[in-house]
């Protein structure tokens, strides 16, 4: 669930940051991608943490 929310919060983050500069359709995209990728990752990573220390 966090990976999920993370991969969402991160695409919104990046478009956001992209339009913010003036990008275009494309930089927008692309930000939000690799943003998305990154928040994913560190979800994924809070999420394997959480589950080694509750258990």
């Amino acid at each position: 669930m966090i990976v999920i929310l993370g991969v969402l919060l991160g695409g919104l983050i990046g478009a956001l940051k992209a339009k913010k500069r003036g990008g275009n359709t494309l930089d927008m995209l692309q930000y939000g991608a690799v943003y998305a990728i990154l928040f994913g990752v560190l979800g994924l990573l809070a999420t394997i943490l959480t589950h080694r220390v509750l258990t």
